[in-house]
């Protein structure tokens, strides 16, 4: 299957358990693997046959900016679903990272992937 990848795609968000995390934003990285919904870009060349990944990135900061989550699970999969409702998407893979959240340790994060039933 032919995929659009975005790499350390670097947001704010809210997002976390403690006390702190639920009212300040903190820099989130995210990794998206988005398959095209069909293959006609390749015969059309158009980005209307494709997803355009400058419109996912301003959604998914447009959602990040009026949604707190609880757990990076959540938004992992509240990322999918917006990214497989509205770009048409039949299978996407969305990692979150938090960084610098833990003392010694760089990254924590969740990979999820998601796919449409037939």
């Amino acid at each position: 299957m032919d995929t659009i990848f975005l790499r350390n795609v670097r947001l704010e968000a809210m997002v976390g358990i403690y006390r702190r995390e639920r009212v300040t934003h903190q820099p989130i990285e995210l990794d998206l693997d988005i398959a095209l919904p069909s293959d006609a870009v390749f015969a059309s060349g158009k980005v209307a046959d494709t997803v355009d990944y400058a419109v996912v990135v301003k959604r998914i900061r447009e959602e990040l900016n009026t949604h707190r989550f609880g757990l990076v699970e959540n938004m992992a999969e509240h990322i999918a679903k917006l990214v497989m409702d509205e770009f048409h998407s039949p299978r996407v893979r969305v990692s979150v990272t938090k960084l610098g959240i833990l003392k010694d340790v760089g990254r924590v994060g969740v990979s999820i992937e998601r796919s449409r039933t037939p």
